[in-house]
């Protein structure tokens, strides 16, 4: 078949966001979306249009490649567009003829820059941002007034001297300092503007906390959307954050009457104003106007008529300040206070806030909204200066209302045989580690109403989501192998339903045991303690998950196959916070990231495989996002941190070798960097490392069965053989180098290597007297543990080898693991620990991770080799490691 016959016409992408909301938003949105392609099935320089699914109409569409396959055809493309509001239903991608020419937007971003600016006009706004200094937005105009005259990162360093009992505890302000600012893209949909620099002291030369700020505009809009990214350089036992997060300053103009303030509660907005119509007076008349006013409504006196009443109002208090704090996941706050000096006067508390908040007069004002505000908490809003010609809204990250965020380590000394830690040395460094938000700000001409603002707290919390189908994403090979949901029989129907209940289960407990947070939301906890009834979260290397056995992977996979939102955002948390905080950006772990521990970056073993792009591309194929995929280029030689920090010292002695490391995790993670190096840049040295690498194992005497440590050199990638039976295989195999290899052999197309992964699946369950027939007796079964982390291999080798053996005995080790055996949220016990709680008191993530992944794949490979019904093998021991 040629590559002309495969090509699509059309491809039909769905809209996400409607299904989660249960109602269409009613604003304009911006979004961008990746689609997967075929190899062969479109050319760079093919042209394509998006048309609605509703009226058939031809949406303005901005595309470029983010991926290449060896043909040089497109891998994937991304794409943005203004989706309007009122829109409902699906959209299709389009080829265009080589003639036609590509719709144009109705209104169209420019960028221009000047010596020190770079300008955003949207057409319904125009954003001046600054190239240099502590302004890094200089104003934001709209139909001709400014309604934001400037914008800057604000942080709050606490400082601690003195013993204990009697201590002394200052705060130091530092602002935000432009350092380098690029137009990363320019339109005519979508522009994006990437800004660097680090947080300076107000009153000396010190610096601290560096930062990334991309913002993005799309044609037409109004809106902003801020990715915001710091990055932590300092002494976690002497320097800790107070507060972090981004000021804005607001031109008032008009009586304080007709200035207002807006902040998202639970269900309703807070609404007030500095100087309320209430007064001991009001009623009649006046309770219709105050009622007005709270509805954000101008209202309007005369001087005769009215005069007594504004005598009142002259007599009444001012209110200059609001703030709202979001303290815990289940607790805020909003007070007020008439000036500084003064209390805060308890407003109103509730549960969870929707992280936005409105802060204008006559002639408008500005709306920001903080994505995952109660479940990154400590959040904050705070309002000031709403009497005077300027008012500011700061968005708390951190919100100084609380204590200082505290990086330091649980303790002062490791516990590997306890706590299963995994080196004796004490590397709990938070130096390098980041963490990412979004904030979205929307530049308006006048108070908004409620229904304006439920559509800006709407699109905050829960950005419109472009996806295409399930089965078009299979169809395509997006990310290699996998299957969609088959319910044919009873056996797969059953199996469905298994990995449906794994993924219920794990966002019951996310609630239930609230892992919230700035620095945890997004990851999940390792193993279980029955006898507490709580997670192992003092466990040393028991407690929170860092990607252990790619936890990652299994979800992305999970919403791949089934188009769920719910799963998507559960994947994505995940991203954003194992991609940020479990991985180091700078220092001497750069491209390594922390294993699994009580605290993220506590462990002492730091390893590619936490940080490898293999865990985030799907992310970032999908949502185009410009912070992943620079995180994904961070780790392309991420090989060379291995010298400096042996993956194998506690093992293997310093020798001739630059480093020692493993086939796998440690080179299936460097061959994700650079399969993703390769097919997002075309950059053969990163194809030529992956050549390299195979070559040697191709070499060893018995491919990948052996080793599976080498000897290591960077400079020429070369895995150098140290013995064919020097340490255990299951790690080679359980942190996502099967899903790596698999794809990665679509782009190589060697059926040399693809032979050598089926090898080694179909050897690795086998007894010992048939291992020994093939490996002369060299190689040992118990360097060959925990069946289940084996099965994708399995699966494949008895798929391409039509090994129904092989096939039998994936099954068999699939079906007696517990995750088949046992509805989860059906079966689970009620038990008291503090509260009540539901829980399985065997689970583990390393496993509920690996069998989900595997069960998928098999179902895709072997699915014709299930068993009529779940129960008919014997049950096989459980436990990953």
């Amino acid at each position: 078949m040629t590559a002309e016959t495969t090509r699509l016409t059309s491809i039909a992408v769905n809209r996400l966001h409607a299904v989660e909301q249960g109602q269409v938003n009613k604003l304009s949105a911006g979004v961008t979306w990746g689609i997967p392609w075929r190899e062969g099935e479109l050319s760079r320089n093919d042209k394509l249009e998006l048309v609605s699914g509703v009226g058939n109409n031809v949406l303005a569409m901005q595309s470029w490649p983010t991926a290449y396959w060896p043909d040089g055809s497109v891998k994937w493309s991304a794409h943005a567009a203004v989706i309007d509001g009122i829109e409902d239903g699906g959209f299709e991608v389009r080829r265009l003829s080589e003639e036609a020419e590509s719709t144009a937007p109705a209104a169209v971003v420019t960028v221009s820059e000047t010596d020190e600016t770079i300008i955003l006009d949207t057409g319904a706004i125009v954003c001046t941002l600054n190239k240099q200094g502590d302004r890094l937005i200089r104003s934001i105009v709209r139909e001709g007034l400014p309604v934001c005259e400037g914008a800057e990162l604000v942080c709050l360093k606490e400082i601690i001297s003195g013993v204990s009992g009697v201590r002394t505890i200052r705060e130091e302000p530092f602002r935000g300092v432009i350092r380098t600012a690029v137009v990363e893209q320019a339109g005519p949909v979508r522009a994006v503007v990437r800004l660097d620099g680090r947080h300076r002291s107000t009153g000396r030369s010190a610096m601290w906390i560096p930062f990334t700020l991309r913002l993005y505009v799309y044609a037409g809009l109004d809106q902003i959307r801020i990715v915001h990214t710091f990055f932590y350089d300092g002494n976690p036992n002497e320097d800790f954050i107070k507060g972090l997060g981004v000021n804005f300053r607001i031109p008032m103009r008009g009586p304080l009457y007709n200035r207002h303030v807006r902040f998202a509660g639970d269900t309703a907005m807070f609404a007030e104003s500095p100087k309320t119509l209430h007064t001991r007076r009001t009623k009649g008349k006046y309770r219709d106007l105050f009622e007005r006013q709270t509805a954000g409504e101008m209202v309007t006196f005369d001087a005769g008529e009215d005069g007594y009443f504004l005598s009142l109002l002259d007599d009444s208090a001012v209110w200059d300040g609001f703030k709202l704090v979001q303290d815990s996941a289940d607790h805020y706050r909003i007070a007020k206070r008439t000036q500084e000096g003064c209390s805060w006067l308890r407003s109103a508390e509730g549960r969870r806030a929707g992280g936005l908040g409105y802060v204008g007069g006559e002639g408008g004002g500005l709306a920001a909204g903080l994505r995952d505000f109660w479940q990154k908490h400590p959040s904050g809003m705070e309002v000031d200066g709403l009497s005077g010609d300027e008012a500011s809204l700061t968005v708390w990250l951190w919100s100084p209302d609380v204590q200082a965020m505290d990086l330091r380590h649980y303790d002062t000394r490791t516990h590997v045989e306890s706590s299963y830690e995994g080196a004796e040395e004490l590397r709990a460094t938070p130096y390098g580690i980041a963490n990412t938000n979004e904030i979205n700000i929307w530049c308006l001409s006048g108070t908004p109403d409620n229904a304006q603002l439920e559509g800006m707290l709407s699109l905050s919390q829960s950005p419109e989501l472009l996806v295409c189908d399930p089965a078009y994403y299979r169809r395509a090979g997006a990310f290699g192998i996998w299957s969609l949901p088959d319910r044919t029989t009873p056996a797969k129907a059953e199996l469905e339903d298994r990995l449906d209940g794994i993924i219920a289960f794990y966002q019951a407990e996310v609630e239930q045991r609230r892992w919230y947070g700035l620095w945890d939301y997004g990851d999940f906890m390792h193993s279980y303690d029955p006898v507490r009834h709580v997670w192992n979260y003092d466990l040393g290397g028991c407690a929170w998950q860092n990607t252990e056995l790619a936890p990652n992977m299994w979800l992305w996979y999970m919403f791949l196959r089934s188009g769920r939102l719910d799963i998507f955002r559960l994947a994505e948390a995940m991203t954003r916070h194992t991609s940020e905080v479990d991985v180091y950006h700078f220092g001497e772990y750069a491209g390594l990231g922390s294993r699994h521990n009580v605290v993220h970056w506590g462990c002492g073993c730091k390893e590619a495989r936490i940080a490898m792009a293999g865990l985030h591309r799907y992310y970032y194929y999908l949502t185009a996002d410009e912070r992943i995929g620079e995180l994904m280029d961070d780790v392309k030689d991420a090989d060379y941190a291995t010298v400096t920090l042996d993956p194998m010292r506690a093992y293997f002695p310093p020798d001739e070798h630059k480093t020692h490391i493993r086939v796998g995790p440690d080179w299936a993670a460097f061959s994700s960097n650079w399969m993703t190096r390769w097919e997002r840049y075309e950059d053969e040295v990163y194809r030529n490392k992956i050549l390299t690498g195979i070559d040697c194992i191709k070499a060893a005497k018995y491919r990948l069965i052996s080793g599976p440590t080498y000897g290591y050199d960077p400079a020429t990638s070369k895995l150098t053989p140290m013995g064919d039976d020097n340490w255990g295989r299951h790690l080679a195999i359980c942190m996502g180098g099967p899903q790596v290899w698999l794809e990665m052999a679509e782009m190589l197309k060697d059926p040399e290597w693809e032979d050598i992964m089926a090898e080694f699946g179909v050897y690795y369950n086998l007894p010992q007297e048939r291992k020994d027939l093939i490996t002369n007796g060299e190689i040992s079964t118990s360097r060959f543990e925990h069946p289940v982390l084996s099965i994708a291999l399995v699966a494949y080798g008895a798929a391409r080898r039509k090994d129904a053996e092989t096939a039998q005995t994936a099954w068999s080790i699939l079906l007696g693991n517990p995750f088949a055996r046992v509805r989860l949220l059906e079966e689970a016990a009620d038990v008291t620990q503090v509260g009540p709680l539901r829980e399985i008191d065997w689970i583990n993530t390393n496993e509920a991770a690996q069998w989900s992944l595997n069960t998928i794949l098999s179902l895709e490979l072997i699915g014709d080799a299930l068993p009529a019904t779940l129960h008919s093998a014997a049950a096989q021991p459980a436990g990953t490691k």
